[in-house]
C-alpha cells in the first residue's frame, strides 16, 4: 500500500507524546492494587467459608497505591492538554491518545474508590456490565452466560468429554510451552519460567509467561496457554513495543482488555485449544458478576461455585475475582466480562470484515494493545507510516484463507432459523 511521506518533526512530536503516556502509566497496576492478599483467604478457609471475608475500606487504605493519585491524574491531564496543543482537536492519532489519557484518569479514580460503592460503578464504565446488550435488541452478556451454561449442562455427563488428568508439573509445562513458543517467535524472544508469586496458573508479561510453581497441567492446558497467553497477549505486546512512533500501542488501558481477551478466546476456539471445562470457567465468571450486580454477596457467589462441585479453595478464588477492589457485599469488579464480551465483538467484527471484503483490517488487531473502535484509524495510520503492521501473527491470521472461508459460511448460517432446523431435524437427532 502507498504511504504518504510525513515530516520528521510531526513524527517526533507524536513519538514524544506517546512516550509520555507509556511512562505515565508505568506504576498503574490495576490487578495488583485490587487483589486480596493471602491472609484474607486463610482466614476465610479457617472459618470453613461460613463468614464473609475480612475486607473493608480500611483494608484497602492499609495497602496504599504505588503512586500519588492526585499527581498522576494531573500528569495525564497535562499530557492530554499538550496533545491538543501540538496536534489539534481532530488529529486521528491524537484522538486515540487523548482517549487513553481520559481512561487512565478514570482508572485512577476507580482505584481511589477501592472499598466503596463508586469502585463498582466506575468498573462498569470501564469494562461494562453483565446487563449490557451487544447491539440494540440483542441478548445481553447475562443471557449469553445462561445460554452457554444450558448447553454445557447437556454435554456435562458425557464420559468422553472429561478432562485429561493433570500429570504435567510446572517444570514440564514450562519446557513444553518454551519449546512451542520458540518455534513461533524465535528461541530467545519469550521466556517461560516458574513463579511462586502468582494466584492464577499462569500470567503473561511483556516478553515472558510465568507458570505457578505448584500448579499441575495437562497437554490441553499447555495448548491453551500457548495460544492465549503467548500468541495473543505476549505477541501483541511485542508488536506494540516494535512500533517506532506510536509506542502507546505497547500498553493497554481497560478498553483494550476487551479486544485482547476477545482475540485470545477466539484464538483458543479456532486453534481447537478450548474445551468445555474452560468455557464453563468463563461462563461462570460472567454469571457470578451478573449475580453480584443483582445483589448477591460474596457468600452467595462462593456457594454458587461450591454447588457446581468446586473445592473450597477453588470457590474462594473464583468468588474473590468478582469482588476484588470492592467489598464482599458490594458491586463487582467487572473485568472478567471481557472474555465472552470480547469474543462476541471480535467474532462479529471479523465476520463483517469478510462480508465487506476488508480482510486487510483484520491483522491490524494485532498491531499492539488495540481497541475495536480504533481499527479504521489504525488502517489510516499504517497508510501514513505512523504504525507498522504486526511482526508477530498467529498462523490463522497470517494466512486468512481458512478464516475467511469459515466466516463466509458463518455469514450464510446466520440467516438460517435454528428453531426451524431443530424442528426439521427432530427425527434424526
Amino acid at each position: 500500500m502507498s504511504r504518504r511521506k510525513l515530516p520528521d518533526d510531526y513524527q517526533k512530536t507524536i513519538r514524544a507524546l506517546s512516550d509520555r503516556i507509556v511512562q505515565a502509566q508505568t506504576p498503574i497496576r490495576v490487578l495488583d492494587a485490587v487483589k486480596w492478599d493471602d491472609s484474607v483467604r486463610q482466614s476465610f478457609l479457617k472459618h470453613k467459608g461460613k463468614s464473609m471475608p475480612e475486607v473493608d475500606r480500611a483494608y484497602y487504605d492499609s495497602r496504599p497505591l504505588a503512586f500519588d493519585s492526585v499527581e498522576k491524574k494531573l500528569e495525564f491531564q497535562n499530557i492530554e492538554r499538550d496533545i491538543t496543543r501540538h496536534l489539534g482537536q481532530f488529529n486521528p492519532v491524537g484522538q486515540i491518545m487523548r482517549r487513553m489519557c481520559k481512561e487512565y484518569r478514570m482508572v485512577i479514580r476507580m482505584l481511589e474508590a477501592r472499598g466503596t460503592a463508586d469502585f463498582g460503578l466506575i468498573s462498569q464504565e470501564l469494562y461494562g456490565a453483565a446487563s449490557d446488550a451487544f447491539h440494540a435488541g440483542d441478548p445481553t452478556l447475562a443471557d449469553l452466560g445462561l445460554m452457554l451454561s444450558d448447553y454445557l449442562n447437556k454435554i456435562d455427563d458425557r464420559g468422553d468429554l472429561k478432562d485429561e488428568p493433570k500429570t504435567l508439573a510446572a517444570k514440564d509445562a514450562v519446557d513444553m510451552l518454551q519449546s512451542r513458543l520458540g518455534a513461533v517467535f524465535g528461541d530467545d524472544t519469550i521466556r517461560v519460567f516458574e513463579s511462586d508469586g502468582i494466584v492464577a496458573d499462569a500470567a503473561a508479561g511483556a516478553d515472558y509467561i510465568k507458570i505457578r510453581a505448584d500448579a499441575m497441567f495437562n497437554e490441553r492446558d499447555v495448548r491453551a496457554l500457548e495460544v492465549h497467553e503467548g500468541l495473543v497477549h505476549v505477541g501483541t505486546t511485542l508488536n506494540g513495543q516494535n512500533q517506532p512512533i506510536c509506542t502507546f500501542l505497547a500498553k493497554g488501558p481497560p478498553s483494550s482488555t476487551v479486544t485482547q481477551e476477545g482475540l485470545a478466546i477466539l484464538m483458543e476456539v479456532i486453534a481447537f485449544a478450548s474445551y468445555p471445562t474452560r468455557l464453563r470457567k468463563l461462563t461462570n465468571r460472567t454469571r457470578a458478576i451478573h449475580m453480584a450486580e443483582e445483589g448477591a454477596n460474596f457468600l452467595d457467589i462462593y456457594h454458587f461455585y461450591r454447588e457446581q462441585g468446586y473445592s473450597m479453595e477453588e470457590s474462594y478464588g473464583s468468588a474473590s475475582r468478582a469482588f476484588r477492589g470492592s467489598l464482599p457485599g458490594g458491586l463487582p469488579f467487572t473485568k472478567d466480562l471481557s472474555y465472552l464480551k470480547g469474543f462476541i465483538l471480535i467474532y462479529n467484527y471479523i465476520q463483517l470484515a469478510v462480508r465487506k471484503g476488508k480482510l486487510e483490517q483484520i491483522p491490524l488487531l494485532f498491531c499492539g494493545k488495540t481497541t475495536l473502535e480504533d481499527t479504521r484509524t489504525l488502517r489510516q495510520l499504517v497508510d501514513e507510516g505512523l504504525v507498522i503492521p504486526p511482526k508477530y501473527l498467529p498462523p490463522q491470521f497470517r494466512d486468512l484463507n481458512a478464516l475467511s472461508a469459515w466466516m463466509c459460511f458463518s455469514n450464510f448460517l446466520n440467516h438460517l432459523s435454528l428453531d426451524r432446523i431443530e424442528a426439521d431435524y427432530a427425527n434424526i437427532i
